[in-house]
């Protein structure tokens, strides 16, 4: 008898490396973004995509806010084409970070989510600030 876990038999190393090598390709954790910010090696722009409200009540040092429903070409003018976009949202409970990755792959901008959202940041430890840092309206 096999168990639950084992009843589907797992991919070969091969389709398993091309799996998890693409699923980063899209994704990043609460770590690496931390690590980053905290070693002076942000190389992306970090976007909280929660409303202003949310955002103001506690965010992730050095992201700035543009609610998903709001991305646009307009706000990201001042932005190269080629920046990479950190997108985030409350949690795993919410699909605002699929939402605004849609809103910039649509616009031709690099993208990826960060998993975990403000829940996950949490989870971790790591801190949010609650003064209001580049709000973007």
């Amino acid at each position: 008898m096999t168990s639950a876990v084992s009843r589907i038999p797992a991919a070969d190393s091969v389709q398993a490396l091309v799996h998890f090598e693409q699923l980063l390709r899209f994704e990043t954790d609460c770590w690496d973004v931390h690590h980053a910010l905290t070693n002076g090696l942000q190389d992306f722009v970090l976007i909280d995509v929660r409303g202003e409200s949310l955002f103001v009540q506690g965010h992730i040092d050095g992201a700035i806010n543009i609610p998903h429903p709001r991305l646009n070409e307009k706000r990201l003018v001042d932005f190269p084409p080629e920046t990479l976009f950190v997108v985030y949202c409350a949690g795993p409970h919410c699909n605002g970070t699929e939402k605004a990755a849609i809103r910039l792959a649509k616009l031709g901008r690099p993208v990826k989510k960060m998993i975990g959202g403000v829940t996950g940041w949490l989870d971790e430890g790591f801190e949010l600030v609650s003064q209001e840092v580049e709000l973007c309206n």
